[in-house]
């Protein structure tokens, strides 16, 4: 399933624009960073980026049809029934079932359990909250090869888990704004299938008693991004940042925050919602 969404009434965003992005640096050594542990805090091995200036296309306008299986993200219309997205009891109760259908429409998937959310703010305030961080402005994609079965060991059933590793799952996220629109740092989406096989960087965040792995991406002129401007509350992005079968067209994609050059000054802060799922065919 696929969703094109118009330009809404109120945008005046161009076809596309010339913005910089980071990329993680691969000089070899895969980084990594110890989160809870401090006494190995002295160890880390911190990623180096670099900016580069790309082209970030206009999705409203581009005339193309998003879809999972042909760029590995789609924008839908899809309100809310949530009231507070910062009420954690109100995300879990309300918003964790309303993804989880979502997802399972978008990506055909038999069963999907949304396991994890992150709440992102530029409001300094509210970092101190569960589960709300600061955005991400670096190119990347959420699972590994290894972290993605690993999170399949740690939700399912110990008696489930070894069929579905035997099957086919993935990882599938959604995004939205939780503010009325994102009005700064939109979200920017690499297209899975123009990125090589190669310039994916395991990046781990080692905790004391687990360790986290995403793939931070090096620069490739083939990559080619798209952004929604002005999206809405009613909207959200899904988007697939594992898939183990290699013929399910994409099984990656990757997404970064960025500084639209054509933000006003006047612009509220971005906040918005992430949520991770698991999907089972």
């Amino acid at each position: 399933m696929s969703t094109i969404l118009e330009r809404p009434t109120e945008s005046t965003a161009p076809d596309f624009v010339e913005a910089e992005v980071r990329y993680v640096v691969d000089d070899g050594t895969p980084p990594y960073r110890y989160i809870d542990w401090p006494e190995m805090q002295d160890r880390d091995r911190p990623p180096s980026y670099e900016p580069r200036r790309v082209t970030i296309r206009n999705g409203r306008t581009s005339g193309e049809t998003f879809a999972l299986v042909t760029h590995g993200f789609t924008l839908v219309e899809h309100p809310t029934a949530v009231k507070d997205f910062y009420d954690e009891e109100e995300i879990l109760s309300v918003y964790y079932p309303e993804t989880e259908a979502l997802i399972k429409a978008q990506s055909g998937a038999r069963r999907v359990i949304v396991f994890d959310h992150t709440v992102r703010t530029a409001d300094k305030s509210r970092l101190a909250e569960r589960w709300v961080r600061e955005t991400v402005h670096a190119v990347h994609n959420d699972y590994t090869e290894r972290s993605a079965p690993q999170r399949v060991r740690d939700f399912l059933p110990a008696d489930e888990v070894q069929r579905a590793l035997e099957g086919r799952y993935g990882i599938v996220q959604t995004w939205r704004s939780i503010a009325p629109r994102v009005e700064s740092e939109p979200l920017a989406m690499c297209d899975g299938k123009s990125i090589p096989e190669v310039g994916f960087i395991p990046y781990q965040r080692r905790y004391r008693d687990r360790t986290a792995e995403t793939y931070h991406l090096a620069f490739s002129p083939e990559h080619r991004f798209y952004y929604f401007p002005l999206m809405t509350r009613d909207e959200a992005m899904v988007f697939k940042v594992f898939d183990t079968d290699a013929s399910a067209g994409v099984r990656f994609t990757a997404h970064t925050a960025f500084d639209d050059p054509t933000t006003p000054p006047d612009a509220k802060g971005r906040e918005s919602i992430e949520m991770r799922a698991l999907a089972f065919y």
